[in-house]
This record gives structure tokens, C-alpha cells and sequence, in this order.
């Protein structure tokens, strides 16, 4: 996707800072004429004083150049210092817009996946879920496969929905029909919600069957007392959250990532290898998730290294991700 600097902060920041060191070089030959001055100075004022009374008005040249050449000097660094800390507050603000970045980039996500997490347990509460898993036959196994088949069509943003027993067999599906009768009973998502009744989510994985990279979204099925009866899960399709990310307004010299709890990237606006790299060379990024840090950022490696931690969204919690921006800064 295409970039456009088109009324980006940190765009128009960098522009500045150009100017700013155009302005540096400006100054530093302003220098190295006040130190040419000075030494012309030095040099008439020798000369002068070899032409004795000849020279005396000279001399008063000389006291003029030396002057001016100082006066010159003094000038020129103090408009470095200033040059300096234009520099610096430059720097302090592309620092806040890259953590207004991280920060609407994870808020984006965690909105997202907020409403997948609303997905499942919704829809286990549905008479053609419950049914199915209490009473397995082929009147019901249509009716769970039809519905199933209607969500999946009208939800883009699922790969595939299952509907587990308590046993762990499969008992429906919304596409692929060939895993009914498979057994879930060993798998992660599977066991934690039996054993606290409660809706889990995975972490990003790949996914061999699907062939992509993938999160798992489970939930109990309930009967009318309450008891767990089943477990309702999904396949959210990563590459929605991968579009959040490249829709992000990014300055053109930008990268921003995505990491688990771990520092290992699960997307980034420059590559599509997740799971396989992380961000733990950084030091900003590594001393943030040691300490749980939620939002802030470093300069580090001549680069602005800002990040968010995820808050996850009203009752979904997160999974303790960062959004990381990073950003090449000039000297």
C-alpha cells in the first residue's frame, strides 16, 4: 500500500529538520569566516605594529575585523544552540506521534478482536448450536450446518467455525466438513475452556489445515441449568488486522510492527514473516514488556523506538501485546 506524507505530522517534522540542518551548515561556514577574521585580524595587527607609527591606523582596522569576527563567532553559536534544541523539540514531537500511532494502531486492533471475542459466545447461545451437541442427529446436524454455513458467508473475517461435544468430537462445521468426528480433546483452547467455563482465545499461530496464519476463539456452550454442554470455536482470518496496520498514517520513514508478549513480531507494515523474527535487539522494546510498561518511547540506534501496550477492550483482555512504531531520525 502506497504512502502519502499529505498532512503527516512526522513528514512535515523531517522537513523541518532538513531545513534545520541547512541551517547548521549555514552556520558552521559563518564559523570558519570568523575564524578566517580572526586570523586576518591577528596577522594585520602583526604587520601593523612591524610599520610603527605607519601603520597605526591600520592597527584600528585590525581592532574592527577582530570585532567584528568575534561578534560573528558569538552569534553563530548561540543560532547553534538554538539550531540544537529546534532539533531536539523536533524530535520530541515525532516522538509523540509515534506513540499516538502505536496507541490508535493496538486501540484499532483490540476493537477488532473485541468483537470476534463477542462473536463466540453470541453465537453459542443459538437453539442450533446447543441442539447439536445434545442431540447429535441429522435433523440437527443440518440445522447447525446451515447456520454455521450463514454466518461464515455474512462474517468474512472467520476462516472456519466448529462446534465441539464435551468428548471433544466434532460434531459441525462451517466449511470444512472432513474434520467432523476429529477429536479436540488434547488441544490448548479445548481444555481451558472445559476447565474454567470460560471463553479463551489463543495467540496468533499458523495454522497447517487452514494453510494461514490464524486466532482461535472459544466458548462454552450452555445448557438452560447453566452446565457446560460443548465449546463453540472459531478461526479469525489474520489478514484483517494485517489491513489495520497497513492503513495506518505512517510517516515515510516508518515501520511499524506488532509483537506478542514475547517481542516476536505477529505483523508489521514491512514484511509478511511472522512469528519467525522478533524485536528483542531493541532495548526499548525489550525493557518494555519485562516491565509491563504500557506506553513510551527511547531513542535508540539513531532511531525513535515508541510503543502501546494493549489494555484489551471492555471485557476482552488482551494478550498483552505492543504496538511498536519505529522511526529513522537524523543526527
Amino acid at each position: 500500500m502506497e504512502r502519502t506524507s499529505a498532512l503527516n505530522v512526522s513528514s512535515l517534522i523531517g522537513e523541518l529538520k532538513a531545513d534545520n540542518e541547512q541551517m547548521q551548515n549555514v552556520m558552521k561556514k559563518i564559523q570558519r569566516i570568523s575564524t578566517q577574521s580572526k586570523i586576518l585580524s591577528l596577522n594585520s595587527g602583526i604587520e601593523a605594529a612591524r610599520a610603527g607609527e605607519a601603520g597605526r591606523g591600520f592597527t584600528v582596522v585590525a581592532k574592527e575585523i577582530d570585532q567584528f569576527a568575534t561578534t560573528s563567532m558569538d552569534a553563530s553559536k548561540e543560532s547553534e544552540r538554538i539550531i540544537t534544541r529546534m532539533q531536539s523539540k523536533a524530535n520530541e514531537i515525532i516522538a509523540v506521534r509515534t506513540v499516538d500511532v502505536a496507541f490508535d494502531t493496538i486501540d484499532k486492533v483490540e476493537r477488532n478482536l473485541f468483537e470476534r471475542n463477542c462473536d463466540v459466545q453470541a453465537w453459542a447461545t443459538f437453539d442450533a448450536i446447543k441442539n447439536i451437541v445434545q442431540h447429535t442427529n441429522r435433523e440437527n446436524e443440518q440445522i447447525a450446518q446451515r447456520f454455521l454455513r450463514d454466518i461464515h458467508r455474512i462474517y468474512e473475517v472467520y476462516f472456519e467455525l466448529i462446534v465441539v461435544k464435551t468428548t471433544g468430537e466434532i460434531v459441525a462445521t462451517a466449511k470444512n466438513h472432513q474434520l467432523i468426528g476429529q477429536y479436540m480433546d488434547e488441544q490448548e483452547w479445548f481444555q481451558e475452556v472445559m476447565r474454567t467455563n470460560q471463553p479463551y482465545v489463543t495467540d496468533l499461530y499458523y495454522s497447517e489445515i487452514l494453510q494461514a496464519h490464524t486466532m482461535n476463539y472459544s466458548s462454552p456452550i450452555h445448557d438452560e441449568e447453566g452446565q457446560i454442554i460443548g465449546v463453540l470455536s472459531t478461526r479469525f482470518n489474520w489478514a484483517y488486522v494485517v489491513d489495520i496496520i497497513n492503513r495506518a498514517n505512517l510517516g515515510m520513514n516508518s515501520l511499524l510492527y506488532i509483537v506478542n508478549k514475547n517481542g516476536v513480531i505477529i505483523a508489521s507494515s514491512d514484511e509478511k514473516d511472522y512469528l519467525k523474527k522478533d524485536l528483542n535487539s531493541y532495548e526499548t522494546v525489550q525493557n518494555a514488556i519485562r516491565r509491563s510498561s504500557v506506553v513510551g518511547y527511547e531513542l535508540e540506534q539513531n532511531q525513535i523506538v515508541a510503543y502501546h501496550r494493549s489494555q484489551g477492550y471492555n471485557n476482552y483482555e488482551g494478550k498483552g501485546w505492543y504496538a511498536i512504531v519505529i522511526e529513522k531520525i537524523s543526527s
